[in-house]
């Protein structure tokens, strides 16, 4: 019997689940076992599953898991250097060479244990069949505007923290920008999930937008347009050929652009877009600064969509559904595309 093992989260500031009570109910009526850790953080709590016939273990057990069960969380696992002998559903960010995905890539190399990357779960014609990009977008447009309104007032944005919904989450940034006159936004990717979403946080408070996406980006730039405006909200994903919207030069060169969001956040990728910065930002610090006189921060949190856990996790739960049901066979489908995947990127470690 297929056995699938959701782990509780570890790193701080992470909410979220991808698989809902209604899902696991679901995937057991189909014949997988599902064992759910119990989490003293995740937004869902555990009765939920509990109803749905999931069996229950403890916090943090899935190095115990048996054997061949299939673990199944969203961000990273702790850094500990230990081989992972499991099969791991999750975001690797292992594949475009970052530092640690590479460590993380030899981990599982030593354990014999096998990378499902939830970004490279695609169909037959290379979508990716679930994305957090909605929410994402949603997010990172709203703490890009809480890093200008800290500006205005002369400061730099302070910490920031999930909400219940996007309704309290708008009624904070409305209280926020009181009194300023809204900036201009520009966003890359616009017709795309994530960028969608950051369009619709910004039309939701009255910032203008200008809304690019391939045939504004076609010519491989350079891209003076981008700072001519007070934020860039960049909603595409690092990759081969990417083009470059923001050089190093724009530290010093003559702009308006105060404030980049950073949505697809990607700074130790070789293809990243954006060349005035190297590391992601956290929660307790979300504005890095990069430049003075005008001032240029730059925000790049890589779970944004933990702002808003229980949308962003029933929505994602939802995309991803059909795929889990088919964890039986590992050999095709979306999930052989993944072990492929897998296989290239560890092949020479």
């Amino acid at each position: 019997m297929t056995h699938l093992w959701v782990r509780a989260e570890q790193r701080p500031n992470e909410e979220r689940v991808g698989l809902t009570p209604e899902g696991a109910a679901a995937l057991i009526k189909a014949g997988i076992r599902v064992t759910v850790e119990e989490s003293s953080v995740r937004a869902i709590g555990i009765d939920g599953y509990k109803a749905a016939g999931c069996e229950i273990a403890a916090e943090n057990l899935w190095p115990q898991a048996p054997a061949d069960a299939i673990i199944f969380g969203l961000k990273e696992l702790p850094e500990d250097g230990t081989p992972l002998s499991h099969r791991h559903i999750m975001f690797g960010h292992a594949y475009k060479g970052q530092p640690a995905g590479q460590v993380l890539l030899k981990r599982f190399k030593a354990g014999g244990g096998t990378l499902y990357d939830l970004e490279y779960l695609v169909n037959e014609d290379g979508r990716r069949v679930a994305a957090f990009g909605y929410w994402a977008g949603y997010a990172g447009a709203a703490v890009s505007l809480k890093c200008w309104a800290a500006q205005q007032r002369g400061g730099i944005a302070g910490p920031v923290a999930k909400y219940p919904g996007k309704a309290a989450l708008l009624a904070d940034l409305e209280a926020e920008l009181a009194g300023f006159n809204r900036p201009r936004a520009i966003v890359i990717g616009a017709l795309g999930r994530v960028g969608t979403g950051a369009s619709d946080l910004c039309a939701a408070l009255g910032v203008a937008v200008t809304q690019w996406d391939q045939a504004e980006t076609a010519s491989g730039g350079p891209f003076p347009e981008v700072l001519q405006h007070e934020i860039f909200l960049n909603c595409i994903l690092a990759r081969p050929g990417c083009p470059v919207f923001v050089p190093a030069s724009a530290k010093t060169d003559a702009r308006k652009l105060t404030v980049i969001g950073d949505i697809a956040c990607d700074p130790t990728s070789d293809f990243s877009p954006i060349k005035v910065y190297d590391r992601v930002t956290e929660w307790d610090a979300p504005a890095l600064r990069v430049a003075e006189n005008p001032v240029l921060d730059v925000t790049a949190i890589d779970n944004l969509p933990s702002l808003l856990p229980v949308e962003s996790s029933e929505d994602y739960a939802a995309q991803l559904l059909a795929s889990l049901a088919t964890l039986g066979d590992l050999n095709s489908g979306v999930w052989g595309r993944a072990a492929a995947e897998y296989a290239r990127h560890s092949a020479g470690l």
